[in-house]
């Protein structure tokens, strides 16, 4: 293990270490500078007001995102298990968003959302709702719901699959019992089975946050960032301080401050697996 855990120790633990040092630093523009200014940098981030908006539409991602996947995979983990014809071929379909890249599924997106020839808004024409047509991501008031709406679309395949490993992982004795005591359909799924499920829905909150608050790729390929900074998030404003505009120690500033929120989430719930393991 050896080689494995020098590998991850320098990759990883040395990266980060080395990250928090340049958030220390003086290092503005491309030539590397390793003076130490202190917390500068971090003060410097209580006045910026797009880091406060890139802070805030990642809240509303942990608020709204993590939610809707979660509850919509659960729905349709939950109709799967119903004994529906064709399961297999449903479970693909559910699935198949969350298998296909970041990048091909945000190019859809803003396909259908563009305002002009997008499906989305030429549907609603052919309906007579034309009055229900929007710039989408264009109109910087709900850009970030459309976001969180396309995001919820990839992801509730994945919860689905996590709450179906976890409902099919429940002893088939309970559910008999259950069904003798007169519990059938979603009274069953209530009473017995989704009780069960709280691991099944740790890890799936877990995963579903952690990507609210490091998800760049989606984002920077549906809009940019934009209208204005209406989608701007905390790896997309690091992204843009430190590559775009040179701003290397404050672009650190801003990935040590997303690996300490990371962290409060993720420390948890490896110690609550532990505890769960020594069970």
């Amino acid at each position: 293990m050896l080689p494995s855990v020098l590998l991850v120790g320098y990759f990883v633990y040395v990266s980060i270490g080395w990250n928090v040092v340049v958030s220390l630093s003086n290092w503005e523009g491309l030539e590397p500078r390793y003076t130490i200014v202190g917390f500068r940098r971090y003060a410097e981030l209580f006045y910026d007001p797009v880091f406060w908006i890139s802070l805030k539409n990642n809240l509303l991602l942990i608020l709204l995102f993590v939610p809707s996947s979660i509850l919509l995979g659960l729905f349709l983990a939950i109709l799967l298990d119903m004994k529906v014809k064709q399961e297999g071929v449903f479970r693909t379909i559910y699935l198949l968003p969350f298998a296909l890249s970041f990048v091909i599924t945000a190019s859809l997106w803003a396909w259908m959302y563009d305002p002009s020839v997008g499906v989305i808004n030429v549907l609603l024409e052919k309906l007579g709702l034309g009055f229900l047509k929007a710039g989408w991501v264009t109109d910087s008031g709900i850009a970030m719901y459309c976001v969180i709406l396309a995001l919820t679309w990839q992801f509730s395949g994945y919860t689905m699959l996590i709450f179906l490993a976890g409902i099919r992982s429940i002893p088939e004795s309970q559910v008999m019992a259950a069904e003798v005591d007169g519990a059938y359909g979603f009274s069953l799924y209530r009473r017995i089975i989704i009780p069960q499920l709280k691991f099944s829905t740790l890890a799936a909150f877990v995963v579903l946050i952690v990507f609210a608050l490091k998800g760049f790729d989606f984002i920077y390929v549906l809009t940019g960032g934009g209208p204005g900074y209406s989608t701007f998030v905390l790896p997309l404003e690091m992204f843009r301080e430190t590559f775009s505009m040179n701003h290397f120690a404050y672009g650190a500033a801003i990935a040590t401050i997303l690996f300490l929120i990371v962290m409060v989430i993720v420390v948890p719930y490896l110690y609550m697996s532990s505890k769960r393991r020594e069970e």
